[in-house]
């Protein structure tokens, strides 16, 4: 409101100083042309009857200085209309001025060529008609004979009808008219020498009224415009005063630019107003054009005057604004410095961490180092802001009252972040100097327990030996004094200020574990000053005999007995004191058993060794994690960073970093204390990775975004950004490298926890350091599965629907099935497919392999679905006929056959245990089933006696040894199984193939088809005949002495595996207990889990329930129609 104010003051300043210069000229008077409101008409108006010149103002005066109007002889005057009459007197009357007019005006009407009639007609019209004053009427009489003499007799008879206010005189010639009318006011047509031309005067007229109404109007728009001006409110923000001032200084230039044509034109008008006497010197001026050109004069003057007046006002007005949009400068930039400065000092305040750790303080002042340097940018622009608020307030500003406050606030925001900044340094400071020290304590103790392990125990049983390793423990002692704490009080004084409850117990632990060493020091030192002291004895050694020494440096109680009677016995020859010769026996064995406690210790040592690298490499895991955070990941929120991000870039963050946030915060707030808690029991770090193995599955998501990282990283790893963030954090390597560290951490603890676990063989937590092993290794094998699972491609379900993800892996198949209901077999045999297969807990995949092109993760390959099979309805056949690297995958009851051959036998061993597993669930729920529908008809029919060798009770003890044949489905090396049968080389095989499913995909000849025979098919035959050779494993019936050198000796209830057929009945086997191989007769076994002549499968096919057998590799159906007490026979 004030600065409005001030503003309309200003304008009344304007118009009163205006108004002043106009009375201090004393030229404007009421008669102005541009002060003539009133004035109807003005020559441009009516210029066509002007121009009819049936009257005209010369210019020429009466003796007394009365303006005269002639009428020249004009025929047609009688047939002008009253209105055109009118207004041309009007006008003509209006020129003169008000001073002139009032004397009256002097009407000369020249009717010397007309009749009486047309003269008495006119002078009874214009004295009808006349607008204005009348001094004298001076007529012109006809001067023909007639008509002069009938004027004069009618204006005698008819003088009553002229009379008028003023004297009318008839004039009989021009002579008499100059006794009235001096001859130089006087036009040429009636006999003067004025100088008067028509149509000059008429567009002087025309140009002298049209510059008037221009300075009028000229005036009129600089008032409104000074009135805007005037009445304009100050803007609040820069754009609108920007805006302002740029509006009002075009209007301003575009006033000027009108008042300089209106001066241009005013001067033209004056010039030619002028040119007359520049061409002549002789020339004389009438009145009026002398009239006219101070008429001229006069608007030029206002012009200038008006101008002059403006621009003072202009100027002040401009000062104003331009103060103004220097005060809203000024504001906006304070409040964008005091925002920064506000935020620096509240993240100054969250600066509270002092470091846990040599390289976290290290990289905590180098984030400090960042911030000043950042922050100094804001500090320079607030003194700079501040400087130039001070500038305006010796400037005179006018909102003085505004801006030295706000400098002052300023100035104390940057003195607050200043000294902030200097008091977090020295906090930082006083922990790097504190971490330092514990960091050359901690080395030391390391140092020296490296010392105590790396000093032999056999070569200190002398007396050079115990000397020299007692003299590297002193002169190791001597560099304590420069490297370990000496007093704790004296930290916790000096420290005080940085000392919070973690760094208190770090401290702590560092002088514990210092303490600790030394005393281990003293222990050593004492145990080597009493080896070199003991030798120094006069007695014999005994030398220890050569094999006891090269087993083992702990020798078994029976070698120390040894070694003490051959001590004994030597001493006594030696006829040495027998109480000396005893006392130096029980020194050598105390020496013997330190020997042994000493072992203990390096293993100790080394499981500390293990323990320091876990921790150094998970607080240095942590570090990187945090600096890619905070250096790359919260930079991306930065705004003064997003410049640099390329498009691609935005609103990629979490595609870009993954879940690596979640990461950092699990090993910061939980996984590295509890690491630390164990640092005094390395071999208890176990239980840590058991406790939180739930948590590691974010890896698993990390590793899943992982192709989608890397492809965005090739993509924008040239953006600016990134270069300008590695730049800030001093990295050598880009952020790729960092971005893999996740993944390569998961990787180290199973090799730490190898370590580990290589040193704690006898210690508490040695089986929870193999569990976290297996653990840590099955999460590894997870990741690995589940990068493949998201990589395939067309499976219209859910995966997750198919159960937990048991093994993976590339093979070759070949597929066989058989048509109709006639299971007539059309063998075609073809190039093997190649497919990748997925064994989940419900089904098993067959995908095509699909190799991309690219690099990183990007090259990783897809997998083209094409078919799944359901487990409740797949069987197996361990064994294929002529490869061991073969096995069978069937399904509905062999309708559908797949051979599939694994790359190496282990890999095959390893994925029929795993599918064994998964049938033989299948089959404890079915039996489990059947037990219950059992139960619930044991009330209306009876059950049959339990035999003990019926096939349900073998089938039981059999299912119970293929649960104890699992392994470890993480270790390849586990899964050759010893109870895989060599491939028979001779005899009838027990594997068919038929033309596949598909066609082959690959190019190549067909193979020629393999006559097989299918065991089920000679069930179906029906004969009980000669047992049939069925592939599997065997239970020996009936016990048989052994006859010949190639018979094998059996007895009844032992388990053997066919290796081939032979004649006469007889069936080359192998006994699984003691891997003896023979033969026996083929009438004393019995499948190992039911009677069938067919080959041996775990199936319960809804097909035929009496025929439904069980063996070692089976599917079972979900709904088990039959119970297991029917399907003994």
């Amino acid at each position: 409101m004030a600065e409005k104010g001030a503003s309309r003051g200003a304008s009344r300043r304007f118009w009163s100083l205006l108004r002043k210069r106009r009375g201090a000229s004393g030229r404007y008077k009421p008669d102005e042309i541009m002060h003539q409101d009133i004035v109807p008409l003005c020559a441009a108006d009516i210029q066509e009857q002007l121009k009819k010149r049936f009257a005209y103002l010369s210019g020429g005066r009466g003796q007394d200085g009365s303006p005269v109007i002639t009428f020249p002889d004009y025929p047609a005057f009688s047939e002008i209309p009253d209105k055109e009459f009118q207004n041309v007197m009007t006008y003509l009357t209006s020129i003169p001025s008000l001073q002139d007019a009032g004397i009256g005006f002097i009407l000369v009407i020249d009717r010397r060529q007309d009749k009486w009639t047309s003269v008495k007609a006119s002078v009874l019209r214009i004295a009808a008609s006349f607008p204005a004053n009348l001094q004298l009427v001076l007529v012109l009489r006809p001067t023909g004979f007639f008509q002069r003499t009938l004027s004069d007799i009618a204006f005698k008879f008819n003088r009553d009808d002229f009379k008028m206010k003023v004297p009318v005189m008839m004039l009989g010639s021009v002579p008499e008219l100059h006794g009235y009318i001096d001859k130089s006011q006087l036009t040429e047509d009636l006999g003067g020498t004025l100088d008067y031309c028509h149509s000059r005067w008429l567009c002087h007229r025309t140009a002298i009224e049209s510059f008037a109404l221009m300075v009028k109007q000229t005036a009129q728009m600089l008032q409104t415009f000074g009135t805007e001006l005037a009445e304009t409110e100050l803007p609040n923000d820069v754009q609108s005063t920007s805006l302002v001032l740029s509006v009002h200084t075009e209007k301003k230039a575009k006033a000027k630019e009108d008042l300089q044509l209106a001066l241009k034109e005013g001067n033209s008008i004056l010039e030619s107003l002028r040119e007359p006497l520049a061409e002549s010197t002789s020339h004389s001026v009438n009145q009026d054009q002398l009239d006219n050109q101070a008429t001229v004069q006069r608007l030029l003057a206002q012009l200038n005057e008006t101008e002059a007046a403006f621009d003072e006002f202009w100027a002040k007005h401009q000062q104003k604004l331009e103060q103004c949009l220097q005060l809203r400068h000024f504001e906006q930039g304070f409040r964008e410095v005091k925002t920064t400065l506000d935020s620096m000092s509240q993240k100054i305040a969250t600066f509270t961490d002092v470091g846990n750790s040599l390289a976290h303080v290290q990289h905590l002042l180098k984030d400090l180092t960042s911030f000043e340097e950042k922050s100094s940018v804001a500090v320079d622009r607030a003194r700079a802001l501040s400087l130039e608020g001070q500038q305006l307030i010796e400037n005179k500003h006018y909102a003085v009252d505004s801006i030295h406050p706000k400098c002052e606030e300023l100035q104390h925001l940057c003195d607050h972040v200043a000294s902030e900044i200097t008091r977090r340094r020295a906090l930082l400071s006083k922990s790097l100097e504190l971490h330092s020290l514990l960091e050359m304590s901690m080395k030391w103790c390391d140092e020296g327990i490296f010392l105590l392990a790396s000093q032999p125990v056999d070569k200190c049983q002398s007396q050079d030996g115990a000397e020299a390793a007692l003299q590297e423990i002193e002169k190791f002692l001597e560099t304590g004094a420069e490297n370990k704490i000496q007093e704790l009080n004296k930290i916790y004084k000096e420290y005080e200020c940085i000392l919070n409850q973690d760094l208190l117990e770090h401290v702590q632990k560092v002088f514990q574990k210092q303490e600790s060493t030394e005393e281990m020091f003293h222990r050593r030192q004492a145990s080597l000053k009493k080896l070199a002291a003991k030798q120094t004895r006069p007695v014999q050694p005994v030398a220890p005999r050569p094999e006891a020494l090269t087993k083992s440096p702990s020798p078994s109680p029976g070698s120390w007995r040894s070694s003490e009677n051959s001590s004994s016995e030597g001493s006594a020859l030696r006829r040495g004191p027998y109480r000396r010769a005893k006392s130096e026996m029980s020194e050598t064995r105390q020496g013997r058993s330190s020997s042994t406690g000493d072992e203990e210790e390096n293993l100790a040592i080394l499981r500390r060794h293990v323990m320091n690298e876990l921790l150094d490499t998970e607080r240095a895991y942590v570090e990187e994690l945090l600096c890619v955070l905070e250096g790359y990941a919260a930079e991306m929120d930065n705004p003064l960073m997003a410049h640099l991000i390329s498009t691609g870039l935005q609103n990629k963050k979490s595609i870009l970093f993954g879940n690596m946030e979640e990461i950092y915060h699990f090993h910061n707030r939980i996984f590295l204390r509890e690491l630390e808690s164990c640092i005094d029991c390395p071999e208890l770090v176990g239980r840590c990775f058991l406790e939180r193995m739930e948590e590691f599955q974010i890896y698993e998501k990390y590793c899943q975004n992982k192709p989608r990282s890397e492809s965005l990283w090739r993509q924008c790893s040239d953006c600016p950004f990134f270069q300008e963030c590695q730049k800030k954090l001093d990295h050598k390597l880009s952020l790729d490298s960092y971005l893999l560290k996740p993944v390569q951490r998961i990787t180290k603890y199973q090799l730490l926890l190898k370590e580990m676990l290589k040193y704690s063989k006898n210690c508490e937590g040695a089986e929870d350091l193999q569990e976290a092993l297996s653990s840590i290794l099955g999460i590894l094998k997870a990741v690995n599965d589940s990068m493949h699972l998201i990589a395939i491609t067309g499976y219209d379900g859910n995966l997750s629907d198919l159960g937990k993800l048991l093994m993976q892996g590339s093979f070759s198949v070949w597929t066989d099935h058989k048509k109709g209901h006639t299971k007539v077999k059309e063998l075609a045999r073809f190039k093997p497919m190649q497919r990748h297969l997925f064994l989940h807990e419900k089904a098993v995949l067959f995908c095509k392999k699909r190799e991309e092109n690219g690099e990183g993760y990007e090259k990783a390959p897809s997998y083209s679905y094409k078919q799944s099979l359901n487990m409740t309805a797949v069987g197996i056949t361990e064994n294929v006929k002529g490869d061991a690297k073969k096995f069978e995958i069937w399904y509905n009851a062999r309708e559908e056959v797949y051979i599939i051959q694994a790359p190496t036998p282990e890999i095959k061993a390893a994925w029929v245990n795993e599918i064994r597993k998964v049938l033989t669930s299948q089959l404890q729920a079915c039996r489990e089933a059947s037990q219950h529908r059992a139960l619930e008809q044991s009330h209306s029919l009876p059950l049959p006696a339990p035999s003990s060798t019926s096939p349900t009770k073998g089938s039981t003890r059999n299912v119970k040894k293929l649960e104890d044949r699992k392994t470890d489905p993480l270790s390849l090396e586990g899964y050759v199984s010893s109870s895989l049968p060599k491939p028979p080389e001779k005899g009838k095989g027990w594997s068919k193939t038929s033309h596949s499913l598909e066609a082959p995909e690959e190019d190549g000849g067909w193979s020629s088809a393999e006559e097989l025979i299918n065991s089920s098919d000679a069930e179906e035959d029906g004969g009980v005949g000669s047992k049939k050779l069925a592939p599997g494993k065997y239970t020996v019936v009936m016990g048989d002495e052994k006859e010949g050198p190639d018979t094998l000796a059996m007895r009844s209830g032992d388990m053997v595996e066919v290796v081939e057929e032979g004649a006469e009945g007889l069936w080359y086997v192998r006994d699984l207990t003691s891997s003896k191989e023979g033969w026996v007769p083929a009438s004393s076994l019995s499948t190992l889990l039911g009677k069938s002549s067919s080959a041996q499968c775990l199936s319960s096919s809804d097909s035929s329930p009496g025929s439904a057998v069980l063996s070692n590799s089976s599917s079972c159906s979900e709904g088990c129609p039959t119970p297991f007490s029917e399907l003994q026979g």
